[in-house]
């Protein structure tokens, strides 16, 4: 690891690093997170078959909605909205504000971050 070292002015020790060695720090923690989050159950864990499903489905909202056995419109109920609203947000052609995904993410009981697609 090529790493810098040197103190400021006020005292405080800082390092220095090249981006790319930050990212992958950055991506190992995540991945460290992840799996403490799944080992705690926060995470749900899928099978090889779910995760197929899950790359195939149109976003991962969609793929949870179904994973849960839930139609558009028992969803859309749940959180309050109108059926063809959430078919927008599923399919991208509508984003929807923070709120309604953090309704979402407890309507299907899974962290929010898992429901948004990262592209």
């Amino acid at each position: 690891m090529n790493v810098q070292y040197f103190t400021t002015p006020a005292g405080e020790e800082m390092a220095i690093l090249p981006r790319a060695e930050l990212e992958a720090l950055t991506e190992a923690s995540a991945h460290v997170r992840d799996l403490e989050d799944y080992r705690a159950g926060r995470l749900p864990g899928l099978s090889p078959e779910q995760a197929r499903a899950l790359v195939e489905a149109p976003s991962p909202l969609a793929f949870w909605r179904k994973h849960r056995g839930l139609t558009q419109a028992a969803l859309a109920a749940r959180v309050s909205i109108a059926q063809n609203y959430l078919s927008d947000i599923e399919t991208g052609r509508r984003a929807g504000p923070v709120e309604l995904w953090l309704k979402l993410s407890q309507a299907l009981s899974v962290p929010v971050e898992v429901m948004v697609d990262s592209d």
